[in-house]
């Protein structure tokens, strides 16, 4: 096995040309590296904003819609209480109901008539 001898370089404008080509071609990669990954950058950073934003609207958007349902019994509710009360007031309207009130929760009586007040409770016995 023979030793083998190191290429000697030669020292042409061709030489140097192409040396210089590599340089840039070198360059220009590195550039081109450079910006791919400054790219990818930018668009994760984008990417991980609007990921964000769409987190933070679905979370306000449950709690709304929680407040709405909420909401939406508390009506259901009121407008229940709203017809009652209607019926309330037109029973009002009715003078003997009034009566009728006024003799169980108050104690009125008609001329003649005595009124015993009953325990609630029942008998122990």
């Amino acid at each position: 096995m023979a030793k083998e001898q190191p290429v000697t370089r030669l020292d042409s404008t061709y030489m140097k040309h192409y040396d210089a080509y590599m340089e840039r071609h070198q360059k220009k990669k590195k550039r081109l590296i450079r910006r791919l990954v400054m790219f990818v950058l930018l668009v994760m950073v984008v990417a991980g904003a609007m990921v964000m934003y769409h987190v933070n609207q679905q979370s306000i958007y449950a709690e709304k819609q929680q407040h709405y349902q909420k909401l939406q019994t508390e009506m259901a509710s009121l407008k229940e209480k709203k017809k009652d009360l209607k019926e309330e007031v037109e029973m009002l309207n009715n003078e003997d109901y009034v009566l009728q009130i006024a003799r169980s929760d108050y104690f009125f009586s008609k001329k003649g008539e005595i009124i015993f007040k009953m325990p609630n409770e029942d008998p122990s016995y």
